[in-house]
């Protein structure tokens, strides 16, 4: 009779996660389970009318290493305290990326599917290939790792956190430069989002190459229409800090897809 193999099936050891754990909790019990490195996920410029979607992943070592200071949200922090905490993040990160996708692109495949196939190019560009991904709202499908998508996660999660300051950062400074090239729409104040003074400015000149053609308020500037948000509904985006945001003109208040047509939108 011929012996029958036993296969055990290697599972990671549990870990309890303490309310009070704060924002090194979620890497740590990861960690202690065998899943790390741990990378975050996370976007700036979702709420903005112009200017690039900008994303980043980034990995923090383990230690006091991995403990950067001021960090936050970076919607909690100045812009001056935010400048400050991407260099030490840059500096201390096992791994980080960030990647900026085109208002043309945004337009032409919807938002959303623009934020995830930008988190999975993101995560596949990291030096360091994480064992598990944190991302913050909501999950990205197709990648090889798992992952938890966390509710406001770049307040509990460091990883998210860094991530938001990376891509908020950079975000900014892309901006700063696009009002070198496009001065009458003072880019570098509001940042591509919407403020009376950028709705007056567009509506007066029109929207420049960097507007999202998809977003009600620049497609009214394009129809000669006047008004702040003219026709859409103005409300606040808790992921971006700037000020009222205008949502694509399909309304979707969670998935922020393109509004002009279904046709050609391709998937995440």
């Amino acid at each position: 009779m011929s012996a029958v193999g036993v296969v055990r099936v290697m599972r990671p050891r549990p870990s309890i996660l303490r309310r009070d754990a704060g924002l090194y909790g979620y890497e740590r019990a990861l960690v202690r389970c065998g899943l790390g490195p741990v990378a975050g996920a996370d976007e700036a410029g979702r709420g903005a009318c112009a200017g690039p979607l900008v994303v980043a992943a980034v990995i923090l070592p383990q230690g006091r290493r991995g403990q950067v200071p001021e960090l936050a949200d970076s919607k909690l922090l100045s812009p001056a305290m935010r400048e400050q905490v991407y260099a030490e993040i840059v500096d201390r990160a096992l791994a980080w990326s960030v990647i900026a996708v085109p208002a043309e692109e945004v337009d032409r495949v919807g938002l959303h599917v623009s934020n995830i196939r930008g988190m999975r190019r993101v995560l596949a560009q990291l030096a360091v290939e994480p064992n598990y991904v944190l991302t913050d709202g909501f999950s990205v499908g197709g990648l090889v790792r798992p992952g938890l998508a966390i509710w406001k996660g770049d307040q509990v999660a460091a990883c998210v956190a860094a991530a938001s300051v990376v891509a908020k950062v950079t975000r900014d400074r892309m901006m700063v430069e696009l009002h070198d090239r496009y001065p009458d729409y003072d880019f570098a104040s509001h940042k591509g989002y919407v403020t009376p003074q950028h709705a007056v400015a567009l509506n007066e000149r029109g929207p420049c190459p960097e507007h999202r053609l998809s977003y009600i308020n620049v497609a009214r500037a394009v129809q000669g229409d006047n008004g702040l948000v003219q026709g859409g509904e103005e409300r606040f985006d808790d992921e971006d800090e700037e000020g009222p945001s205008v949502w694509p003109l399909d309304g979707e208040s969670t998935i922020m897809d393109t509004p002009m047509s279904m046709e050609g939108r391709g998937q995440p």
